[in-house]
């Protein structure tokens, strides 16, 4: 039985849902934390760094549980509706900053972003894992991975799209509406820079987990393996004898890392060098617009031209229209807006390749070891994303303190000295062109073509077959 568009929908519902939290951690916290919680560029960046360290081990542990996991429900499904709330909580709490002393706040953001990330994990892994076994092939993956990421797309449209105008409308109402929303927060939250941000992520949070529970009950799971005992020692040296999976796993650190540091720069690229940090949510939902139709075309794509080749084009596009962006004056909004939406063009057939590559694998593990590890197998995949996501994170404020970047004081925009503003300007443009192209170069080594992947999918059906026969 294949999925329907009704159900592809249900699923990709489920990333909306995430990146209402999700991408605010990437594109919003490190502004958060230095300019309305007030700590030091320096510490955000080692936060952000240990706390995507300890997201790593966590998402280990989770894709060991969930393959561990029966229930009447399936093994992955189950934990979309356990984490929902948690996540939801833990979203809220990490965009609050309390009136504590300066260490007390870094050991706050320290505790609800470690929280975070666990509840985000304990969603994130399965969430990744149930597409491998919505269906087993690998054509219909790739559509349902493209229903996904444009989904996901959308969440994060509205949300960096809408985020920074309701934050500078709780801060500074002008409306009736508003004046009576900043009221009503003002006494659940209290006073301070970081309010309208935690008002702002309620409102998301609460969107978030009724995406879930929509998930939860509109998808199904179709793939079952072989049975055959299996040790989390063999799903492990199974996992680092599989070849295609390795590269996968270099090139989401890579590609995490070149996306992060030009997300994470853009509040601070255009508050600062451009002058206008009203641009910036624009400019953000141009590009998404730019990497929801990318990911959209994925599919037509890939029928043209295959995944390998595909992939190799889009990180291609990444780097040289990343790397132009160096060139444009404050004056050039066009030249800005018109680069920034073909690089993130690039990321739309990128990354819905990657997670649709990561089923390909755990196939290809099946196929070679007659074991099959989902859960682990994409863990292990957002182990590297999360990491590069850390690696981004870290260098962008460690390079942002080694450039003289001056935080915000109060309401009053910081100056910036000339070393500070041509930091931004690298990490937005060369710095992330130069990690694209470390990317194009790790999945060179990516070997698992259209021929061969048909060639995977006959096989497994004949021996998922078997047992059936046997027992009628």
């Amino acid at each position: 039985m294949s999925t329907g568009v009704g159900e592809r929908i249900g699923y990709a519902l489920g990333d909306t849902a995430a990146n209402f939290v999700w991408r605010a951690v990437i594109v919003f916290l490190p502004f958060f934390l230095t300019d309305a919680a007030g700590i030091a560029p320096a510490a955000v960046g080692m936060l952000l760094l240990v706390c995507r360290v300890w997201d790593g081990v966590a998402d280990l542990a989770m894709g060991v549980v969930v393959d561990r996991t029966h229930t009447r429900w399936g093994k992955f499904r189950p934990w979309i509706l356990w984490s929902a709330v948690p996540l939801a909580v833990c979203g809220v709490l990490t965009f609050s900053a309390p009136e504590l002393s300066a260490a007390g706040r870094l050991w706050y953001a320290y505790l609800t972003y470690g929280a975070l990330v666990v509840c985000y994990t304990m969603n994130n892994v399965p969430y990744n894992a149930l597409m491998g076994v919505m269906s087993a092939s690998p054509v219909e993956r790739s559509s349902i991975a493209s229903y996904r990421f444009c989904f996901a797309f959308l969440g994060a449209l509205v949300l960096q799209g809408v985020m920074l105008p309701l934050v500078a409308a709780l801060d500074d109402p002008r409306t009736p509406y508003a004046r009576a929303a900043a009221t009503f927060f003002h006494e659940v939250y209290g006073n301070g820079p970081a309010f309208p941000y935690t008002a702002t992520m309620t409102l998301f949070s609460g969107l978030a987990l009724v995406l879930f529970g929509v998930t939860f009950a509109t998808t199904r799971e179709r793939v079952l393996p072989v049975a055959r005992p299996s040790s989390v020692q063999h799903d492990a040296a199974d996992l680092l004898r599989n070849r295609p999976w390795l590269v996968l796993f270099g090139v989401g650190i890579l590609f995490v890392t070149f996306t992060t540091l030009k997300n994470g720069a853009i509040v601070y690229y255009f508050t600062h060098y451009v002058g206008d940090a009203g641009l910036a949510g624009p400019f953000m939902v141009a590009g998404l617009l730019g990497a929801m139709a990318g990911a959209a075309a994925t599919g037509t794509l890939i029928g043209l031209v295959g995944k390998r080749r595909l992939m190799l084009c889009a990180l291609g596009l990444g780097i040289t229209s990343s790397a132009l962006l160096y060139v444009a004056r404050p004056s050039d909004v066009g030249l800005m807006f018109t680069l920034g939406t073909l690089t993130e063009l690039s990321t739309g057939p990128i990354v819905t390749l990657f997670f649709a590559m990561l089923a390909d694998a755990a196939d290809y593990s099946e196929w070679r070891n007659h074991r099959r590890a989902t859960g682990l197998c994409y863990s292990a995949g957002t182990v590297a994303m999360k990491c590069g996501a850390g690696v981004g994170g870290a260098l962008t404020g460690l390079l942002l303190a080694a450039f003289g970047y001056v935080a915000a004081s109060g309401a009053r925009v910081a100056h910036q000295s000339a070393s500070a503003l041509q930091g931004i300007r690298l990490l937005i443009s060369i710095l992330p062109a130069a990690v694209a192209l470390l990317t194009l170069v790790t999945f060179l080594f990516y070997t698992l073509d259209e021929p061969r992947l048909a060639q995977i999918e006959r096989d497994l059906a004949v021996r998922r077959l078997r047992p059936q026969v046997m027992r009628s």
